[in-house]
């Protein structure tokens, strides 16, 4: 099993864009057989900070799923418009001793 923690910093405004796109990504994750869940923290001392947290089977099923076309198709919305800077990820595999860089 592992979890992946991903980051992201969203422009002024844009908070239910992000929200919403996050939405479309999660039901393509639900539909795949390596995802086990995700959820979308938002940070409240930092306005538009989040961090979303997906558990997998394995890295292999998510590594599988990023490459797919599905996760493709849910995140090739307007990331420019919304999004202040390049997101940051991180895996977490449960059988090491600690998190590895995505």
């Amino acid at each position: 099993m592992i979890t992946v923690g991903m980051n992201y910093k969203v422009v002024a405004g844009q908070e239910g864009a992000f929200e919403a796109a996050f939405r479309s990504v999660i039901k393509a994750m639900e539909a795949d057989a390596g995802h086990v869940e995700s959820h979308l923290w938002r940070d409240v001392d930092e306005p538009g900070s989040y961090l979303i947290t997906s558990e997998w089977r394995d890295r292999a099923a998510y590594e599988a799923f990023v490459r797919s076309e599905r996760f493709a198709r849910v995140t090739s919305w307007g990331k420019e418009q919304v999004l202040r800077e390049r997101p940051r990820h991180w895996i977490h595999d449960h059988g090491s001793d600690g998190p590895a860089g995505a």
